[in-house]
């Protein structure tokens, strides 16, 4: 009998198929896809720094050290989002209008450099004409103009951005595009410096009231199709705009250290790239889009103050870059991370557009509803 049962039993495990095994996300490490999404989500989502994540783990019994965190972090950043930020950066540069603006970023081991100086974090994203916005950052030790340079090699269009001089040495098939909110804020300075009974009837104050003339227009016409918004700035900002700076250039009795008179000559200096604006009807007239997009990176600098090396920082971009991107894009960042680090250390590099915030392999469970 006991033959008959071992026959029966080799002839049932011939017949067994093993399933195919998923790839892990980090080969040889107890890092899940849900782990490492959630760390990625805590810290650059929510500003929770890793120290604070480690203590939370522990409260519920898990130890689990912040530089195995870093580690997973830096490690799936490599070998699974890279490939998509670069995707990103292609599709990225095909637009012809941008936005750019940069921050300090402190790296604590940088060569060559001590652990207080300055690095930087750069960057780059689409205008308001285009329905799936890309947002993209980029770790640099320096705030030299050769990095644009080089992130936009070959690039044409017209770039927004601040008054930075970085901006200003870039090729000429980029056409800088001023910031008239960075040059309001110059006269806003200049008023605030006033005593505050001679504000009311100030040149700091007509100037800011002369510049919200424009901004008002820009508002009424947000909605107007691109041909149209470009012939009614011709015909109606752009003179109101002449007829400002020149009124600035009359006023007299104005030194130039006064903070009025700093305000002034700023608007002097910058006025060949604030005129660029009536351009193109695609432009703004301000950067506000990219200040606004490179805030939730200050918001997390101020948790967790610092990177400990590049490699960190150049996560961090990366990381940053997928979040902002999917949260632009109507994404909720842990659904859309745990997705990616489920599928794409199964999924061939062929493939990656479907994985891109819009692409076809995103599932409902990541979209806002």
């Amino acid at each position: 009998m006991s033959v008959i049962i071992m026959e029966a039993v080799l002839r049932l495990h011939s017949n067994l198929i093993k399933a195919t095994v998923p790839e892990p996300v980090i080969r040889n490490s107890i890092a899940s896809p849900s782990a490492v999404a959630h760390i990625m989500h805590q810290k650059y989502a929510m500003h929770v720094p890793l120290y604070r994540q480690e203590q939370d783990w522990l409260r519920q019994g898990v130890s689990l050290s912040r530089q195995t965190m870093a580690n997973w972090v830096i490690q799936s950043s490599q070998d699974w989002l890279e490939p998509l930020y670069e995707r990103l950066r292609l599709q990225l540069l095909n637009h012809e209008v941008l936005h750019a603006d940069e921050t300090v970023c402190q790296v604590l081991k940088e060569p060559g450099k001590k652990a207080n100086t300055n690095s930087y974090m750069w960057l780059y994203r689409t205008s308001g004409d285009t329905p799936r916005p890309i947002v993209l950052y980029e770790y640099q030790p320096t705030r030299s103009s050769s990095h644009p340079k080089r992130f936009l090699d070959e690039w044409k269009g017209y770039l927004n951005a601040d008054g930075y001089s970085g901006y200003h040495n870039l090729p000429s098939t980029i056409t800088v595009v001023g910031c008239w909110v960075h040059m309001r804020r110059k006269f806003e300075e200049a008023l605030k410096s006033l005593p505050e009974a001679e504000r009311k009837s100030s040149s700091a104050r007509e100037a800011i009231c002369r510049i919200a003339k424009l901004f008002h227009l820009e508002d009424l016409w947000q909605n107007l199709p691109t041909d149209e918004r470009q012939k009614l700035r011709l015909a109606q900002s752009k003179p109101l705009a002449d007829e400002f700076l020149s009124w600035l250039n009359s006023l007299k009795g104005i030194l130039p250290k006064m903070a009025m008179g700093r305000a002034i000559k700023y608007a002097n200096d910058q006025r060949r790239w604030l005129d660029n604006f009536w351009l193109d009807g695609r432009l703004e007239l301000s950067n506000n889009r990219a200040e606004n997009s490179i805030r939730p990176f200050v918001l997390g600098r101020k948790n967790w103050l610092f990177c400990n090396s590049q490699k960190g920082a150049k996560a961090s971009s990366v990381v940053y870059s997928i979040i902002e991107t999917a949260k632009a894009n109507g994404l909720k960042p842990f659904e859309y991370f745990n997705f990616l680090l489920e599928t794409l250390p199964n999924t061939t590099s062929g493939q990656i557009d479907n994985f891109l915030p819009w692409g076809l392999a995103v599932p409902p469970t990541c979209k806002l509803v």
